[in-house]
């Protein structure tokens, strides 16, 4: 241990050598190279966190400059994982950096947490967030929430030492569109970083052995107010007791649907004419949106399905590919055994080819 490099926190009263020491011998698993993820990875690197594994499967967009600040223009259109990892090298030489260009899945999921002692969800949706829970109990490792909605974001602690779980918070997972995410909706660049930071802090806290971990505590933090809240829960019978993961992580409307990617479309909108119903709101279409295709809102979609021609297959698009779904499992409904595809991404990944009004 290089005691010069780490001398401002060796000789901080409660901490010295031995919580250093810990931190040395930690290994950390980061769910998520995005705003969230990338603070807790920075910080977690430079104050000499012995191991350190990331989980992702996307690549640097432009779109994510903005709050994802390890990452530089040149850098868009490389997979974050192998960005993340020369970036933390250089920052931090003695670190074990381990990268998995994956999203976490029912299949890897307890094979690739078993081999450290904290996770960190740092992702950005519902699913993988019961996944991580489940596998964690399964596991018996403590893992660090961060959340973001709009200007507010939200960090706890479960399955820390016996405490409440996630599912102790968040019962059951809701519908696909019930919370907005920033891929919907937006967020301010800092926030992500606060968040982050606040999460980094627990997982210092969680391994060194000091302070108050926030187990069974949710922390709110508002960003507008500079006010936090923090609301207390409590275990719930048979949530720390889960064996097995479950046969499927989806949302409660998520059907099997047919579905394509940006590059995919774009090669369909180069030949021949396409049903393409985007299904956004009014203010997010009239801000980008692609030239073929026709606006039909989600809140509207039941009663316009006249306006759709039902005798193509029809794609259907929104911001993320979450309202997209949601609007297939709708005209499915409405209009059985027709074809519908689902574009996954959106918007977000259609970038390189929209026209903008």
């Amino acid at each position: 241990m290089n005691e010069e490099r780490y001398l401002r926190q060796i000789t901080l009263d409660g901490f010295g050598t031995v919580g250093q020491q810990k931190l040395k011998q930690a290994k950390v698993l980061v769910v998520g190279a995005g705003g969230l993820g990338i603070p807790v990875l920075t910080y977690l690197n430079a104050m000499g966190v012995g191991t350190l594994g990331i989980v992702d499967a996307d690549v640097v967009s432009l779109s994510n400059l903005h709050r994802q600040v390890l990452f530089t223009e040149a850098m868009v259109g490389m997979p974050k994982v192998e960005v993340i990892k020369k970036q933390l090298s250089a920052q931090n030489s003695t670190t074990q950096i381990h990268i998995y260009q994956t999203y976490l899945t029912i299949a890897n999921a307890l094979d690739i947490i078993k081999d450290y002692d904290i996770v960190v969800d740092a992702t950005d949706n519902f699913p993988t967030r019961y996944l991580i829970n489940d596998a964690c109990v399964i596991a018996n490792k403590p893992f660090v929430y961060g959340a973001l909605h709009a200007f507010e974001g939200q960090v706890s602690v479960f399955n820390y030492n016996g405490g409440p779980t996630y599912r102790c918070l968040f019962p059951t997972m809701p519908a696909a569109d019930a919370v907005p995410n920033c891929n919907d909706n937006g967020v301010l660049g800092i926030l992500p970083g606060i968040i982050g930071n606040l999460q980094a802090l627990e997982v210092v806290k969680v391994i060194a052995e000091i302070g108050e971990v926030l187990s069974g505590v949710l922390l709110l933090f508002d960003t507008l107010s500079q006010r936090t809240q923090r609301m207390k829960f409590k275990l719930q019978a048979g949530n720390n007791e889960i064996k097995s993961l479950a046969t499927s992580y989806e949302f409660d409307c998520e059907l099997p649907l047919k579905s394509i990617d940006a590059v995919e479309l774009q090669q369909l909108l180069s030949g021949n004419p396409v049903e393409l119903i985007d299904v956004r709101t009014d203010k997010e279409f009239q801000r980008q949106h692609l030239k073929e295709a026709k606006h039909i809102p989600l809140n509207e979609l039941t009663g316009r399905v006249a306006e759709v021609d039902l005798e193509t297959t029809i794609y259907v698009i929104c911001q993320s590919g979450v309202r997209s779904k949601k609007a297939i499992v709708k005209l499915q409904e409405l209009c059985p055994g027709k074809d519908f595809v689902n574009v996954t991404g959106g918007m977000n990944q259609m970038k390189n080819y929209v026209d903008t009004y």
